[in-house]
C-alpha cells in the first residue's frame, strides 16, 4: 500500500477523504499540527512556542515526522496531512524517507475551483444543538425546512467566519503559498490532480485507485 502526501486548499473535502482512506485501509493519519500539540505535553520549547503564535522549527516538525512513520500503525501506509508546505521541507522529508529506505508513495493535489470551495463554506449553517451540518447552496445539503434542523427542530447558525471575506483570504493566501510546492512536484513528475468538485466520496475512489 503506498503513503499519500495529501495537498488541498480549503474546503477542498481533505478532512473527510483521509477518514475514507483511513478507515477502509488501516492507514494511518498523520497531521503535522497533531504530532506538535503532542510533542508539547512532555516538551516546554514546542509548548512555549505554540503558545506564542510561533512557527516551530522544520528540523523539530522533521523529527517528530520521522520518529512517527517508523511507528507500527504507519506499516501499511499513512496519510500525511500538513506537510511539506515548502519545497524546502519536501526535500528534507525525501532525505528521511531514503535514509529510512521508503518510497514516497503517491502525491495528491485534491483541486476544486474557487466557487464551488465557497459556495461550500458561505453557504454552511449548522445545528447548535446536535451538531448537524447544512448547505444552502446544494439542494441535497438544505434543510427541509428553511433554516430548521431535520433532526431535532433547532434553529440553524453560522459561524461568524463563515463569510466570503475571509474565505477569499484564506483561499488565496493557501493557493499563493503553495504553488511552488504543487510545480515541483508537477516537474517531478509526482504530482496526481484528483478532483473533488463532485463531492469527496468520488475524490476518495480516484485516490484509492492511485494507491492500490
Amino acid at each position: 500500500m503506498k503513503s499519500i502526501i495529501l495537498i488541498a486548499p480549503p474546503s477542498a473535502g481533505k478532512g473527510t477523504v483521509s477518514n475514507i482512506i483511513k478507515e477502509k485501509y488501516n492507514m494511518a493519519h498523520i497531521s503535522t499540527g497533531d504530532l506538535l500539540r503532542e510533542a508539547a505535553k512532555d516538551n516546554l520549547e514546542i509548548k512555549e512556542t505554540l503558545e506564542k503564535g510561533l512557527l516551530v522549527t522544520d528540523e523539530v516538525v522533521l523529527e517528530l515526522l520521522k520518529n512517527r512513520i517508523t511507528k507500527e500503525d504507519c506499516a501499511n501506509g499513512y496519510i500525511l496531512d500538513g506537510f511539506p508546505r515548502t519545497i524546502s521541507q519536501a526535500i528534507a522529508y525525501e532525505k528521511i524517507l531514503e535514509d529510512l529506505k521508503r518510497e514516497i508513495g503517491c502525491v495528491v493535489y485534491l483541486e476544486i475551483d474557487k466557487e464551488t470551495a465557497k459556495k461550500r463554506v458561505v453557504g454552511r449553517i449548522s445545528c447548535p444543538q446536535c451538531g448537524a451540518i447544512y448547505n444552502e447552496y446544494f439542494d441535497k445539503m438544505k434543510p427541509q425546512v428553511e433554516n430548521i434542523c431535520d433532526k431535532c427542530g433547532t434553529e440553524l447558525t453560522r459561524r461568524t467566519d463563515d463569510n466570503e471575506e475571509t474565505f477569499n483570504k484564506r483561499f488565496d493566501t493557501y493557493m499563493e503559498k503553495t504553488s511552488p510546492l504543487i510545480d515541483y512536484y508537477d516537474k517531478l513528475g509526482l504530482l496526481n490532480r484528483v478532483s473533488s468538485n463532485q463531492g469527496s466520496s468520488e475524490a476518495a475512489l480516484e485516490i484509492e485507485n492511485l494507491i492500490k
